[in-house]
């Protein structure tokens, strides 16, 4: 692999937005922000990947302004004097010549009685719900139409502030069964009123927080989407059962503002639908025109710890080199390694080091 030849390394334009190549730092959660605030080690964390090469940084999911956002103890907040932590960690960034996003985050029906900030602030969700995944005890408060319209506004906000403070874009966190997800999913959205309905109608939720952003940034800056067919723990739930299915449903994204679908899937080479081996990013593309950012066990074995061979490098170039997808997410193989990409390029494959949780309060 060198400069010249891999795809990977070409550059990659969002609208007016200018990226170096197409090496994404996809967004992990680390629970390092025990009081809401990015710290010196956070921004020297993001610097480091961004020094060695990364060409974009979606950061770890951030809390929006609303009560009800957080679920986890640990997770920054996008708001108040967690804008100070954040405007040190983009100016870093830049500094090394990387360019970076804050995810956008609500974590939704995850919330559990007692959660912090405010003890008494129930679980918001579309419909009264028992979520399975997070083991909570009490069902989800259904949000009434103010509950949306505040919560929405949060993220309006939250981008807005995002775009005042320098960063390049801002990524929604619309998977893996949070907020935005749980409108989009039958099981969970049982509602009603204009916010329920058929798969279409379900987009609203999600539509109107993309409307909301657009209009207080304005045309040009870069949001994101990201989206999942499975949800927590459940790895076999499908959103969209055909291609027809993921066009209704990102469509309408699509039409309000949304720059880049982020297609989140275990591992991004697996065909999406069956009868094509078109992945689920590359749908994306497809069914919206929009840029695609594929991610899932990139630079890892089998078994999800390791780094991988080549072999895997250049069946990842040849999706690019067809023009499948855009741009491509590292996760545990950047999380384990800020040297990743750089010893990709040079063909170092040895000296990567390998993902290991028992590792991971070391990696700052």
């Amino acid at each position: 692999m060198n400069d010249r030849a891999s795809p990977l390394l070409e550059p990659f334009r969002i609208g007016a937005l200018e990226l170096r190549n197409r090496v994404v730092m996809a967004p992990m959660s680390r629970y390092f922000c025990p009081d809401g605030m990015p710290t010196e080690a956070v921004a020297a964390y993001y610097e480091r990947r961004a020094r060695h090469g990364v060409g974009l940084i979606i950061t770890e999911g951030t809390y929006i302004d609303h009560p009800s956002a957080a679920s986890y103890e640990g997770v920054p907040r996008f708001h108040g004097a967690g804008l100070d932590g954040w405007a040190m960690v983009r100016e870093r960034v830049h500094a090394a010549g990387g360019r970076i996003f804050p995810q956008l985050w609500h974590t939704g029906s995850f919330r559990r009685p007692g959660d912090g900030p405010d003890p008494t602030v129930p679980a918001f969700g579309p419909s009264e719900n028992l979520n399975e995944y997070a083991k909570t005890t009490e069902p989800t408060k259904a949000m009434t139409e103010a509950d949306i319209a505040a919560v929405i506004d949060a993220y309006a906000q939250a981008a807005a502030d995002a775009q005042r403070l320098g960063f390049d874009g801002v990524e929604l966190h619309g998977a893996h069964g949070y907020l935005i997800d749980e409108f989009l999913w039958a099981r969970t959205n049982r509602r009603s009123d204009r916010y329920g309905g058929d798969l279409v109608a379900r987009t609203r939720f999600g539509v109107e927080v993309v409307t909301a952003i657009r209009r207080r940034v304005g045309p040009d800056f870069p949001i994101s989407l990201r989206f999942s067919q499975w949800k927590q723990q459940d790895y076999t739930a499908r959103l969209a059962e055909t291609p027809d299915d993921l066009q209704r449903l990102l469509e309408p994204f699509a039409d309000a503002g949304v720059s880049l679908f982020h297609a989140s899937t275990r591992r991004y080479w697996e065909p999406a639908f069956e009868g094509s081996p078109l992945t689920l990013a590359g749908w994306a593309k497809r069914v919206t025109g929009r840029p695609a950012l594929a991610v899932g066990s990139v630079g890892l074995d089998q078994a999800g710890l390791r780094s991988a061979a080549p072999a895997s490098i250049d069946a990842l170039e040849a999706c690019l080199d067809r023009e499948e997808f855009d741009l491509i997410a590292v996760g545990r193989a950047l999380l384990a390694d800020p040297h990743w990409l750089e010893k990709v390029r040079n063909g170092r494959w040895s000296e990567a080091l390998g993902y290991d949780k028992a590792l991971l309060d070391q990696l700052y």
